[in-house]
């Protein structure tokens, strides 16, 4: 790549560890989110959830089980190998929070919320898959790695009052909007909200 090449676009997966709160109270459910170190060269000193970049090794990594068919093809459909792109979410939530879904990880209960693009003209660039889980699938000791600190619940009515960056509030309102739909609704989506330039389209 030249001095003058645009940087390359990562692969990265983020995890929404969710403690809902029962039937009717969408805004408070909560949700695992910590502060980016003020050394982080993407988006620091800023609230995000546990996720990162995904690595060579993600794809052959060794899973106990996989989501249904109907999550697997809408990962699918932006990414040669979505395994890799689950077992990522999963790592990140065990090397940030030092939470685990087990081990090897038992997947077949995470969702896919939506993509978010960073947008062209940005230093670091990134293609993020927003997964999500509910919080009673994780074991181990909530603690932070250095890379995110202060990690603690927040409910969504919550964090969305905060001064939050905009891929994370819009996702945050992308869940909102997943969280109102029934288990049969959701299971149903074969198109996935993406953001490209700020802008959302089913993709």
């Amino acid at each position: 790549m030249t001095d003058d090449s645009p940087p390359p676009v990562r692969d990265a997966a983020s995890i929404l560890l969710l403690r809902p709160k029962g039937p009717g109270d969408v805004d408070a459910t909560e949700v695992l989110m910590g502060l980016r170190h003020a050394n982080h060269k993407f988006m620091p000193n800023r609230l995000v959830f546990p996720g990162g970049a995904v690595d060579p090794d993600d794809a052959g990594a060794e899973i106990a089980s996989l989501p249904p068919a109907h999550v697997l093809n809408r990962l699918a459909a932006g990414h040669p190998h979505p395994r890799a792109l689950i077992h990522a979410a999963a790592r990140e939530l065990s090397e940030e929070a030092g939470l685990h879904l087990g081990q090897p990880p038992v997947l077949a209960d995470i969702d896919y919320l939506c993509r978010a693009i960073t947008p062209p003209g940005r230093p670091i660039r990134f293609d993020a898959r927003f997964l999500l889980i509910d919080a009673t699938h994780a074991q181990g000791t909530l603690q932070g790695s250095g890379e995110l600190e202060d990690l603690r619940w927040y409910g969504l009515a919550e964090a969305l009052a905060l001064d939050l960056a905009y891929p994370t509030r819009a996702v945050l309102e992308q869940l909102r909007a997943y969280l109102a739909l029934t288990s049969e609704e959701r299971a149903a989506r074969s198109l996935t909200p993406t953001m490209r330039d700020r802008n959302w389209a089913l993709e």
